[in-house]
C-alpha cells in the first residue's frame, strides 16, 4: 500500500474538526455495508462489536488498536441513521452513530456508500466533533482501520494497524498546518 490521493482532510471551524475520507472500494454496496455492520465481519478488522441494527439502536466497539487499555478505547454510541441498502434504495445506504469515547470529545461518525457500477462502492467517512488536537492523532489511525477494511473485503492479510499508522502519521503531519 502507498500513501496517495485516500489521505483524509480535515475541516476545521474554531475549536472543532471533522475529519473525512472518500475511498473508492471495489465491492459491491452489499458487501461493504455487511464489512461495516456485521458484527463478525467488523471484528475481523476493527474490533468486538455490539450493534441493535436500527435508527435509535446503541453501537459499542473495542478495536484491536491502538495498543491501549480497554477503558480508553472502548466507544458507545446511539445509532442516528440506520439506511441499509434495499429494494427501494439499492444503490445508497448510511449508517450514522454518536461516538462516545473516554479520550476525546463526543461526536458522531458517518459512513455513506453510493454504489459506483455493478462491482464498486464510494464510501465517505466522516467523523465530527473531534478537538483539532485530536483530530489530528485520530487522522492516521482511521486511515489504518480504513486501509484494513479494504484488505478484509479484498480478503487479503490485514496491514498492522500500528505500523501503518507509524507510516502515514509524517503525510499527516506536513498537512498539519494547514488545519490551524
Amino acid at each position: 500500500m502507498t500513501i496517495d490521493d485516500r489521505l483524509g482532510s480535515l475541516d476545521v471551524r474554531g475549536d472543532e474538526a471533522t475529519m473525512t475520507f472518500r475511498r473508492r472500494l471495489p465491492h459491491s454496496i452489499d458487501a461493504v455495508w455487511s464489512a461495516i455492520t456485521d458484527p463478525v465481519q467488523r471484528a475481523a478488522w476493527f474490533g468486538a462489536t455490539t450493534i441493535e441494527p436500527r435508527a435509535g439502536g446503541t453501537i459499542a466497539m473495542l478495536p484491536h488498536d491502538p495498543p491501549a487499555a480497554a477503558e480508553a478505547k472502548q466507544m458507545t454510541g446511539r445509532i442516528l441513521t440506520w439506511q441499509p441498502p434495499s429494494a427501494t434504495e439499492p444503490r445508497t445506504a448510511v449508517l450514522e452513530h454518536e461516538w462516545r469515547q473516554r479520550i476525546v470529545e463526543e461526536g458522531s461518525v458517518r459512513y455513506e456508500l453510493t454504489a459506483d457500477g455493478d462491482d464498486a462502492t464510494v464510501l465517505v467517512f466522516v467523523h465530527r466533533g473531534l478537538s483539532v488536537r485530536n483530530a489530528q492523532g485520530f487522522i492516521p489511525g482511521t486511515h489504518a482501520f480504513l486501509d484494513r477494511l479494504a484488505a478484509h473485503l479484498a480478503a487479503d492479510e490485514l496491514p498492522d494497524w500500528g505500523r501503518r499508522y507509524a507510516e502515514l502519521a509524517p503525510a499527516y503531519e506536513q498537512t498539519a498546518g494547514a488545519w490551524r
